[in-house]
């Protein structure tokens, strides 16, 4: 027995600088293993929000390209095809035709409030959709939203506010199911958050894609020259598309703001034809 508590008091314990030694050799390793975390965390958000940035412009852009490839199709004389405008964000509206849905009117208007009387079947026509009128030999037209289809008695109703028409169309007018599509950049609601918005027709525009913060249009004409804004529709060629998106993350690789621009191109085909 004595032996044995003798033994005991030999062994010796672990000291406290010991403890100290290991505690701050764990912490190093902790530390090191952390910021290891951190790095890759951020660098996998970094990537994340690139990817999203570049979706959004591609799905922009896509969009664009299918509006301004139609410009012009089936569009009346006096009609322009594409209205361009220098705004910075520019801003661009598109009109044409994107199926065969048309009429004519078989019987002059007697009063501008007066409804359409029309020639054909008005199946494809739908209320609450806006379509333009044209009379071929003043080559006058206008915009108008039909209120209600009759296609019993061949009648399209235009009861909206303005009620009436500017003026009364005669036999032959045509009436077209036409599209007219605007984009643009709205930075005034939420500078934070700017928003590509499209309008269809004539009703309010709606957010396509959040923060956009620019958008550019440039026209290349048929005698080679690029311009902003084009003087003549007709000669337009190719459209030239610059767009930018922005991050969703308030934090950017170290800065309050980050943008990817990409670029893309249009060749019209309804255009000068």
């Amino acid at each position: 027995m004595k032996t044995f508590i003798k033994a005991l008091g030999n062994t010796r314990g672990v000291s406290l600088v010991e403890v100290m030694i290991a505690l701050v050799l764990t912490g190093i390793v902790t530390i090191a293993i952390m910021n290891t975390y951190v790095t890759q965390h951020e660098n996998y958000l970094v990537q994340d929000d690139v990817v999203n940035m570049q979706q959004t412009a591609r799905a922009c852009l896509d969009e664009l390209s299918k509006q301004i490839r139609m410009a012009g199709h089936h569009v009346p004389l006096g009609l322009p095809a594409i209205v361009a405008a220098n705004t910075n964000p520019d801003t661009i509206t598109i009109t044409y035709q994107g199926n065969d849905c048309e009429t004519y009117l078989s019987d002059p208007m007697p009063i501008t409030s007066a409804e359409l009387k029309c020639g054909t079947d008005l199946s494809c026509f739908l209320p609450d959709r806006w379509v333009y009128i044209y009379e071929p030999d003043s080559a006058v037209g206008e915009w108008f939203k039909i209120s209600e289809v009759q296609n019993g008695s061949g009648h399209l109703q235009h009861r909206y506010v303005p009620k009436e028409l500017s003026r009364c169309y005669g036999a032959n007018s045509q009436i077209l199911a036409l599209n007219r599509v605007k984009f643009y950049i709205d930075n005034i609601t939420d500078p934070a958050n700017p928003q590509l918005m499209i309008q269809l027709g004539g009703e309010p525009a709606v957010p396509y894609a959040e923060h956009i913060p620019d958008l550019q249009f440039r026209y290349r004409l048929t005698n080679g020259s690029i311009v902003d804004v084009p003087v003549l529709v007709n000669d337009i060629r190719e459209v030239l598309i610059t767009i930018s998106a922005g991050s969703t993350r308030p934090q950017f690789d170290g800065q309050q703001t980050k943008e990817r621009t990409y670029t893309s191109s249009v060749n019209l085909r309804n255009i000068g034809v």
